[in-house]
């Protein structure tokens, strides 16, 4: 039997008070629409924290520990991403540092309030609705 492999990426939520950091992708798909930054793991290269830690350096220059993330979801809903089948594994970045500047695929960056959110890429609606029942929960961040 032959078994077919889905893209695998990492997201990361950084959040300031009570907002949350989005880059303006600026490429397709989605392009012009925010999301959580992330990207795709460097296959044979790196673990998913090392991509979540990567992705966010590069598209915000943001920098994070890899012992300052957690993993909150793992989102594997086919249609979630229109060039395949992609599973995505949903960081918060409990501590970071740097200055935010835009670069590598993002065009831009903004933060945006939790409860006025615009219209987002891919499902990351839902990833950051249940990041904020997370949040309730474990009352941290």
């Amino acid at each position: 039997m032959e078994y077919k492999c889905p893209g695998i990426t990492a997201d990361i939520i950084v959040e300031k008070n009570g907002m949350v950091l989005l880059i303006r992708r600026g490429n397709d798909p989605f392009k012009g629409m925010y999301a959580i930054p992330g990207g795709f793991l460097e296959y044979g290269k790196e673990r998913l924290e090392e991509t979540a830690k990567r992705e966010l350096q590069e598209e915000t220059s943001l920098i994070v520990k890899l012992n300052d993330l957690e993993l909150i979801g793992v989102y594997s809903n086919p249609q979630r991403d229109p060039r395949g089948h992609v599973v995505s594994h949903v960081y918060v970045a409990r501590n970071y540092n740097g200055i935010v500047k835009a670069g590598d695929d993002a065009d831009r960056y903004q933060w945006f309030n939790l409860d006025s959110l615009p219209q987002l890429a891919f499902d990351h609606n839902i990833i950051l609705e249940d990041f904020t029942k997370w949040k309730r929960k474990n009352i941290i961040v």
